[in-house]
């Protein structure tokens, strides 16, 4: 049947389309761009025909959502961040067929969720973004899928990451990457000191904190990782809560997991928050089993979303 040909959790950060532009941040995220050109060179040279990306700038209050439209076609401005990207264009066929699966076997395993495929609803900067550096040709197809998850449990979107891998493998004819898009860190530099910190870090304890899970990721420390992530999304102000993340190890088999990530572009600042492009090699995964996440101190963090 179909395949997981590839998964990473990228950056997004608006600062690589201002890179693009003449004037004083001119080329100063090449390096980011790069490392989204070569995840895309990887997953073309693997066969990939659609990007599902994890997009921690769709906000969402209630189920999981799927953006599964046909075509997508637009000029976008960011509404957090209009100085940093304006008018920028994007195109993209969609993957309708792939969505309603992926809404179907999320829903069948428990997880609700919604497929769109009628609708004039367009990607957040998360999915658009990568799109400018990894799909200028439209090569592929792109679904795009919520990962701002306000009123959501952790372990439910680690579940619906099993149950995407799950729609691909079994039922889907054709080969998917998955991209989590969101930072580590992502406390922002505090109103006025945005210039100071535009290639920091806020404090040496997140960047310490993102060094550190960066060194798990790529010794293969999983099941300690998989138990702190409660709390380092709480603490370390993780993006979207760090749904995209705990979507991405759903899917590459949470705790059971033994692969060692990759790191393609090296952990940077901006803005205040730590960012990184790296890739996590897809194992065969153990199909019978849906991950659940493991006990820990982090117990209570409702506000972000978690149940343990």
């Amino acid at each position: 049947m179909g395949q997981l040909a590839l998964a990473a959790k990228i950056t997004h950060v608006p600062s690589m389309f201002l890179s693009e532009l003449d004037g004083p941040r001119k080329g100063s995220r090449q390096d980011a761009i790069d490392g989204h050109h070569i995840i895309s060179q990887r997953c073309r040279e693997l066969g990939v025909d659609t990007l599902v990306v994890f997009d921690t700038h769709w906000l969402v209050n209630a189920n999981y959502h799927i953006n599964c439209a046909p075509h997508f076609k637009g000029v976008y401005t960011s509404n957090e961040l209009p100085h940093f990207i304006a008018n920028m264009a994007f195109e993209a066929p969609g993957n309708i067929a792939l969505g309603q699966l992926l809404a179907q076997v999320c829903n069948e395993h428990g997880v609700e969720t919604l497929a769109h495929h009628a609708t004039t609803l367009n990607p957040e900067y998360g999915t658009l973004v990568p799109l400018r550096y990894m799909n200028a040709d439209q090569h592929f197809k792109v679904v795009s899928v919520s990962a701002l998850c306000m009123a959501h449990f952790l372990n439910d979107s680690a579940r619906l990451g099993w149950a995407i891998r799950r729609a691909i493998e079994d039922h889907y004819h054709g080969k998917v990457a998955i991209l989590a898009s969101g930072s580590l860190s992502h406390r922002f530099a505090q109103n006025g000191l945005a210039p100071e910190y535009a290639f920091k870090v806020w404090s040496p304890f997140l960047e310490t904190l993102d060094h550190q899970v960066v060194s798990m990721w790529e010794q293969g420390a999983w099941p300690a990782f998989c138990e702190m992530l409660p709390e380092y999304a709480s603490k370390g102000h993780g993006e979207g809560f760090m749904h995209d993340t705990a979507m991405l190890m759903g899917a590459l088999g949470w705790s059971g997991y033994t692969g060692q990530a990759e790191v393609i572009t090296p952990y940077f600042g901006a803005s205040g928050t730590g960012q990184i492009n790296a890739v996590f090699p897809v194992l065969p995964s153990n199909g019978s089993q849906v991950p659940k996440a493991q006990a820990s101190s982090a117990t209570g963090y409702v506000n972000v979303g978690v149940r343990l």
